[in-house]
């Protein structure tokens, strides 16, 4: 059974062992392979509105963060970032975090919520995002270095959640 629960910085230090790895990958994420643990602690942890964990016997598989995307006048539209372990994958949980993301970004003020770059060769995360209703509106042309693909697009989504 998995229980989605705030996360704390001992949790995200459990996790760092897998996030670590998922960045060296340099397959689906626009962040620095060689971040530090401190870098993350910040990222994932302290700078977010709030992060969340996601647990199943004892163990993170999974983890997000929700943040304005924007501040000032754009700081209506918020930003999330899942990541869940390679063990987890194709269990559901990137939809229960993103549905959980929504509903509380809705109780928080939010009214929509954006993704700055999703992967286009990450065809399982543009599937899901389309399916919850995130439409892409704009492509970052070979805007990601992929190790295996070279330069290849990512795309900007986005959902409106109010209404």
């Amino acid at each position: 059974m998995s229980v989605l629960r705030p996360m704390q910085e001992a949790d995200f230090k459990a996790f760092w062992p897998v996030f670590s790895k998922i960045l060296q990958r340099r397959e689906t994420y626009a962040l620095d392979p060689g971040m530090t643990l401190e870098q993350g602690l910040r990222d994932w942890v302290e700078t977010p509105h709030e992060s969340w964990v996601v647990e199943q016997e004892g163990k993170i598989k999974a983890i997000y963060y929700l943040k304005a995307n924007a501040a000032g006048p754009g700081n209506h539209v918020c930003n999330c970032g899942y990541m869940v372990s390679l063990s987890a994958r194709g269990q559901g949980l990137a939809r229960m975090m993103c549905e959980h993301s929504q509903q509380r970004a809705v109780e928080l003020g939010y009214k929509a919520m954006q993704f700055n770059s999703v992967v286009s060769t990450n065809r399982v995360a543009v599937t899901l995002w389309e399916k919850m209703g995130f439409r892409k509106v704009g492509v970052l042309p070979r805007g990601f270095k992929h190790p295996e693909h070279g330069y290849i697009d990512s795309f900007v989504m986005y959902k409106w959640l109010a209404d």
